[in-house]
């Protein structure tokens, strides 16, 4: 007897429970699919937001957000949503999926090894990588070649973002060959011989030019151009303001 009493207990206990997953599935999954059935909704906007609320927010409105890819992006923080496909209030129908771009942050570059790099050469290298040339400054060296950069800041392996400028200090050779010529542009004739002379260097060719803007005898231009290296003793040609002849004019 309690066998019998033991099975119906059972073969009930059962279908109460199958009843009861039948129920559930309509009453979640089944209707609510029939009843949404060919309405639609408005996508919201999630670009900018973090990808974790942008997906509640599409799931919200009964939407299915899906990552699509990631993508450096300099403007976006990483992991915030720059893009989605539908556009922002596209009418869509209930369960479309949502693609989602996301950004991976900003992109940086690892600055490369300027080192014995000719000036030219560091110019292209840098624009190859995003990266400007900065600065130039020299200094005797008896380790690197003239010309050859002898070291650079940022330093080679550091991680920037992109444009960042690379200043560099360039080898002007083995110390006394050559020096920066000095910068005379501006200064009257007699100040321009005192710092050329002082600074190891020569006079050289002194060449007059009508100037209506700078008084006589002031400098107009110089050869080698100043920040340039020369040999010591090297003449430095000059450009030098002459007075403009104004004719009178006649009277009547």
């Amino acid at each position: 007897m309690k066998s019998k009493i033991s099975k119906s207990f059972v073969w009930f206990s059962g279908l109460f429970l199958f009843t009861l997953v039948v129920f559930l599935l309509i009453d979640n999954i089944i209707m609510p699919t029939y009843v949404q059935h060919g309405k639609t909704t408005k996508v919201p906007n999630v670009i900018g937001k973090p990808i974790e609320e942008a997906q509640r927010i599409l799931q919200q409105v009964g939407l299915n957000p899906k990552e699509q890819e990631r993508k450096p992006d300099r403007h976006y923080p990483i992991g915030t949503v720059l893009a989605q496909t539908p556009i922002p209030n596209s009418e869509v129908k209930y369960g479309r999926g949502v693609y989602l771009i996301v950004s991976g942050g900003e992109q940086l570059i690892t600055i490369p090894d300027l080192k014995a790099k000719s000036i030219r050469e560091a110019t292209f290298t840098l624009e190859r990588y995003g990266l400007k040339l900065g600065t130039i400054q020299y200094e005797p060296s008896e380790e690197f070649f003239e010309n050859t950069i002898i070291r650079q800041d940022p330093q080679a392996g550091a991680r920037v973002s992109q444009n960042v400028v690379v200043h560099i200090v360039v080898s002007q050779g083995r110390p006394g060959e050559k020096e920066i010529v000095p910068n005379v542009v501006g200064k009257t004739l007699s100040e321009a011989e005192r710092i050329i002379l002082q600074s190891g260097f020569s006079m050289g060719r002194v060449t007059e030019q009508v100037s209506i803007s700078l008084l006589p005898h002031t400098i107009i231009e110089q050869y080698p151009r100043a920040g340039e290296l020369a040999k010591k003793g090297q003449p430095i040609d000059l450009i030098v303001a002459q007075k403009s002849e104004t004719k009178p004019t006649s009277e009547f």
